[in-house]
């Protein structure tokens, strides 16, 4: 656990009692802090009561008056679409908010690094897609070339949950935009942008309030150095503003499917093939072709943000090269799940919204495509040009025919449920199809998260297993 600084017999209210509240709770009491914990459910109060946590009500009379800051789960909206009223009531109070990352930042450096001949470094990934396996990829690379390395944040555990740094420990951190908007300090050693695309809107009003989001890791952040993603124009005007100019190689720029020329430090895939440039001239370069933990554009340029970030600290091209191949990618995000007749099934079920399913669409041929789910706002018009590959569509979801008008007049078949759309999509299929989960909607209509959702279609395919052994 990293003990909080700074509020040492000080009072702190924590509001929302998951994973993050209940930890953040601990790791203050564990620096001296008076933790009062609220949830705004019986069961969120019963657990931090059971925890022997101070419970009480923020609201009520002038609890508010006497805390030092109120550290809120991610959750929980702290503005748009309108703030939480506990958070209303800290900001016209004038107490400060803030997250588990904030007090991370805080607190992970102490008087004990003094000591370390490795001074320890924080690697933090965000973007709208990919930030996961890259966080996970960049925690795989490491490990391989034998560096102490621990994994927080959106994946892993909690960051106040992990272990105090080591010499020479690197800390990977997946920051999601609720994460990086509230955090009153961010202060990491390397910074990635994998990508931005619309996602989160409400809960940022617009692409500007979700791109600033995601903006502060590096402006108010202050990397060493920053990888950047610039194959949208958020990523160009980002790499733009951290550099001083076309040979600044504190900013190294990133990009799946696009030769990067100039003089900087640059990460590009172009074909398959991975080159790293430096000064204009090619350094090193990897053939993706064959590394199977990793297929598609989309795993592509998760590859070289890990790259990159890994570079950056000194691991050499073939250990990175090595790891790459030793990979063997997450759950529910282009995960080969089984082969069965000739037909592979994937599991992308983390491909909750549109641009996430166009990049694992774009990433095999001869789709039996599953999708459908809780529409995201936009509609799914993004799609349209990415369906070539698609044969044909089986859509889940309480609203599976309102899902199926939207997607341009592809074969479609209403399943509604994930065991229905799996064996008519198996029934279909010929050799050399792939049954694709990839719904490009939120789960919550139907399922309580896309792990569930995944495990669902794992657990259909793993039937079809059987059936195909009997």
């Amino acid at each position: 656990m990293i003990p909080v600084q700074g509020y040492a017999d000080k009072t702190v209210f924590v509001l929302g009692m998951g994973r993050t509240g209940l930890t953040a709770a601990r790791a203050l009491e564990a620096g001296g802090a008076r933790p009062i914990c609220w949830d705004d459910g019986e069961a969120g109060r019963s657990r931090a009561a059971d925890e022997g946590f101070q419970v009480q009500d923020p609201l009520k009379g002038d609890a508010l008056g006497s805390a030092s800051a109120l550290i809120i789960s991610p959750g929980i909206p702290h503005l748009y679409p309108q703030p939480h009223p506990v958070i209303a009531a800290a900001m016209a109070a004038g107490v400060p908010v803030d997250n588990d990352i904030g007090l991370f930042f805080r607190s992970y450096a102490t008087r004990a690094w003094e000591n370390y001949d490795q001074t320890p470094k924080v690697i933090a990934v965000t973007g709208s897609n990919g930030k996961s396996t890259t966080s996970a990829l960049i925690h795989h690379v490491l490990e391989q070339a034998n560096r102490p390395a621990q994994l927080a944040g959106n994946i892993g555990r909690g960051v106040l949950d992990l272990d105090p740094a080591a010499d020479g420990d690197v800390v990977v951190l997946e920051l999601s935009s609720y994460q990086t908007d509230l955090a009153r300090a961010l202060t990491p050693d390397i910074a990635v942008f994998t990508n931005l695309s619309p996602d989160h809107l409400d809960r940022h009003a617009g692409m500007g309030g979700y791109f600033a989001a995601k903006r502060r890791l590096f402006a108010e952040g202050g990397p060493d150095r920053a990888v950047v993603g610039v194959d949208e124009n958020e990523g160009r005007y980002l790499a733009m503003q951290l550099s001083e100019g076309p040979a600044d190689d504190r900013v190294i720029r990133i990009s799946s499917g696009q030769k990067l020329d100039g003089p900087g430090w640059s990460v590009f895939v172009k074909k398959g093939f991975l080159s790293e440039t430096r000064k204009g001239r090619q350094v090193a370069s990897i053939d993706l072709r064959g590394v199977s933990g990793l297929p598609g554009a989309h795993n592509h340029q998760n590859a070289c943000a890990a790259y990159a970030a890994t570079r950056s600290i000194g691991i050499a091209p073939r250990v990175i090269e090595a790891a790459f191949h030793s990979f063997g990618g997450l759950p529910h995000r282009s995960q080969l799940i089984a082969e069965v007749g000739g037909v592979t099934y994937v599991n992308d079920s983390k491909a909750t919204n549109v641009d996430s399913a166009a990049k694992a669409l774009e990433a095999f041929q001869n789709i039996r495509w599953i999708c459908g789910g809780l529409q995201k706002e936009g509609g799914l018009d993004g799609l349209h040009a990415h369906l070539g590959s698609v044969r044909k569509a089986y859509v889940i979801g309480r609203e599976a025919e309102a899902f199926a008008l939207g997607l341009g007049g592809i074969d479609a078949a209403i399943c509604t449920t994930m065991a229905e759309a799996v064996s008519r999509a198996a029934d279909d299929a010929e050799a050399g199809d792939t049954v694709l989960l990839a719904p490009a909607a939120a789960s919550f209509d139907q399922y309580d998260s896309f792990e569930a959702r995944g495990n669902d279609f794992a657990d259909q395919v793993e039937k079809l297993t059987h059936q195909d052994d009997s």
